[in-house]
């Protein structure tokens, strides 16, 4: 069995159509304005039976490639034989994420599986090298080959300590 992955140009999406004028809130009326944007599938049934008044619910089928235009403007004919015009506002409720760059639906173009990665440049830390003295301390090297105890000798211990003047680091305990 081959596992491919198809690329969908299609997708559906149900949409709001507010303002709409009387002689619009048919069946027909809602596909011919859904029409402006994409495929009309069908209304709701409350949109169908024309119970909710305050906008029509239409499943549509967009285009990846369509616009998605937040107003349209139809012509409506009037008793006279004119036209007055009427502007209906879109609201989208669901849109996929569409990549700019593959052209395909699911993702984003940031998360696009197929650009190259962007590789962020290293971070220079400047760290000054550690200040080391002496002290006037006294210490005892002593090994079972020199004789024990007996042959010990007193030397000077050295300490180091770090500087932070001048340090760039991320945090205070980069040591």
């Amino acid at each position: 069995m081959v596992l491919r992955k198809h690329k969908h140009t299609q997708f559906p999406v149900w949409i709001k159509l507010r303002h709409l004028s009387v002689e619009l809130w048919t069946v027909d009326g809602c596909n011919t304005v859904a029409s402006r944007i994409g495929k009309p599938l069908y209304p709701d049934a409350i949109t169908a039976t024309c119970t909710r008044l305050n906008f029509a619910h239409v499943c549509v089928m967009l285009d990846i490639s369509s616009m998605l235009p937040k107003q349209i403007v139809i012509m409506v004919p009037k008793d006279d034989g004119g036209e007055v015009p009427c502007k209906i506002d879109v609201e989208y409720e669901w849109v996929p994420p569409k990549c700019v760059h593959c052209s395909s639906l699911g993702h984003s173009t940031a998360a696009c599986p197929t650009s190259k990665p962007v590789t962020k440049p290293p971070i220079s830390v400047y760290l000054q090298r550690a200040a080391t003295t002496k002290s006037n301390e006294p210490t005892r090297k002593c090994s079972p080959t020199t004789g024990g105890d007996e042959a010990c000798k007193p030397t000077k211990r050295e300490v180091t300590q770090p500087s932070i003047e001048g340090a760039y680091a991320r945090h205070l305990f980069a040591w």
